[in-house]
């Protein structure tokens, strides 16, 4: 059985953390070819960048073939909708092949890591700490003004360590062990995903990949 390739775009380095959730929404989904792992397109090494976001996605399936593409854009303060039309303005030129499915976060992927309490204790370092995490509540999770900051701030009070151990944790690290660790249904509530969730459905069965 021939492997679906299938390839990330992301606005930054940080976003590859959506990998593991893409990986198990496919799982869950593709029925009909197995899965090679999605391969995270990493530009940085071009000695001259792409100027915007057509030219990296074409880019990104040069160098990173793949029969579908994840296009990430985080919605920042910018409605939803827009950042799709954006995406899909930029992949035109492309015909359909291979065909790109959007992953549009609210504000920035990080919110969707802070859904899972467990996860991010057990990323610190201290799987058993105590210290309450004042994580905002699931219905509003998407609406956070800095979920990149309420993130690294759980994991500091999770770690409970003071001084220069925290100093030195590399929160911006075990951001990606959160991801590896959440448990990817609480995910299933959020409107934002459950656009994702639609939209690779509809593009799986498309191609008949579901």
């Amino acid at each position: 059985m021939t492997a679906l390739r299938t390839t990330l775009l992301s606005d930054g380095s940080s976003d590859r953390t959506l990998i593991p959730i893409l990986d198990w929404l496919l799982q869950r989904m593709v029925l009909v070819r197995a899965l090679s792992g999605t391969q995270w397109a990493d530009l940085r090494y071009r000695r001259r960048q792409p100027l915007n976001l057509e030219e990296r996605a074409r880019l990104a399936v040069q160098d990173y073939p793949c029969e579908l593409l994840f296009v990430h854009r985080d919605a920042e303060d910018r409605i939803p909708d827009h950042r799709r039309v954006e995406i899909q303005n930029a992949m035109r030129h492309f015909g359909g092949n291979p065909p790109a499915v959007c992953v549009i976060p609210v504000r920035m992927t990080e919110a969707w890591l802070l859904l899972d309490e467990r996860a991010i204790r057990i990323a610190s370092g201290n799987p058993y700490g105590r210290r309450p995490l004042n994580l905002p509540p699931r219905a509003s999770i998407e609406r956070i003004a800095d979920p990149k900051g309420a993130l690294f701030q759980a994991l500091r009070d999770a770690s409970e360590q003071t001084g220069r151990r925290l100093r030195d944790l590399r929160v911006d690290e075990r951001r990606h062990r959160v991801a590896e660790l959440m448990n990817q249904e609480l995910l299933l509530t959020l409107p934002a995903f459950q656009a994702l969730e639609a939209e690779l459905n509809t593009t799986l069965v498309a191609n008949g990949w579901a």
